[in-house]
């Protein structure tokens, strides 16, 4: 557990931890069962800046942007680069290994830069419509550590991974199916609670996970057809994916 406890946050965020004593493929499932509590961090500051913006006065989108910002520094762009290379794969070519290829490049295409104009625009939109006071600042907290719930499904028994090796080795199907539903219900469960504290309506966040699963889920098939499974861009991508699904529909 400490092992893939170190995996999640050294993967998923900035903070510096020892590095695992070894990678096998209980370590990687125990790395995508705590990803959404590895990134706390994000999460909380997050919130603080959003709380703080809030309380300085700054205009809603300044403030969406910082959030914006924030997450990708403390990730280090990794899922901002996994959701180009995603996208870029999926246009450039029909063949397969093309797609592989061009996403094992790491440069953006324009319609990897396209993908992560909209989608981090639509995420600072986003957050500037919940951070509109303190409880907000903690429910944009809150969905941020939810958006790695996405791992869940991207590593969930039976998702095949494109190549063996890399993330699509060791990580594609090794979480338990079972694991992945309790996964999300806690998510919605523990959404829904927050929307009622903020004054919301708490029906939205069942609403809002829904969304969330289904964008993911049609990522996955496309991945699927299209590479033959997963790689770690595809991770990247379905958490920027999650996370935006997540924030809209409950803006």
């Amino acid at each position: 557990m400490r092992d893939g406890w170190r995996l999640a946050v050294g993967m998923l965020t900035v903070v510096r931890v020892a590095p695992p004593r070894g990678v096998d493929r209980g370590v990687a499932r125990a790395a995508m069962l705590l990803a959404s509590l590895a990134v706390l961090p994000l999460g909380l500051a997050v919130a603080t800046v959003g709380g703080l913006g809030q309380a300085a006065g700054l205009p809603p989108l300044v403030i969406g942007l910082l959030c914006v910002g924030t997450l990708v520094l403390g990730s280090r762009a990794f899922h901002v680069d996994g959701l180009s290379d995603t996208v870029d794969g999926l246009t450039v070519s029909y063949d397969r290994e093309r797609s592989l290829a061009v996403m094992r490049t790491g440069t953006s295409g324009p319609a990897g830069g396209a993908a992560v104009l909209l989608v981090l625009g639509l995420q600072a939109a986003a957050f500037a419509s919940i951070v509109t006071a303190t409880e907000g600042a903690v429910l944009a907290g809150v969905l941020v550590c939810a958006s790695r719930c996405a791992l869940l499904l991207t590593c969930a028994a039976g998702v095949p991974g494109a190549r063996t090796d890399g993330l699509g080795g060791d990580y594609a199907g090794s979480v338990p199916r079972s694991a992945t539903v309790l996964g999300w219900g806690l998510v919605t469960v523990l959404t829904a609670g927050l929307v009622a504290w903020t004054g919301g309506d708490w029906w939205r966040a069942p609403i809002a996970v829904v969304v969330a699963v289904a964008v993911v889920l049609v990522l996955l098939r496309r991945a699927v057809l299209r590479f033959g499974g997963v790689t770690g861009d595809v991770y990247g991508a379905a958490i920027e994916l999650c996370l935006a699904a997540l924030l809209v529909t409950l803006a």
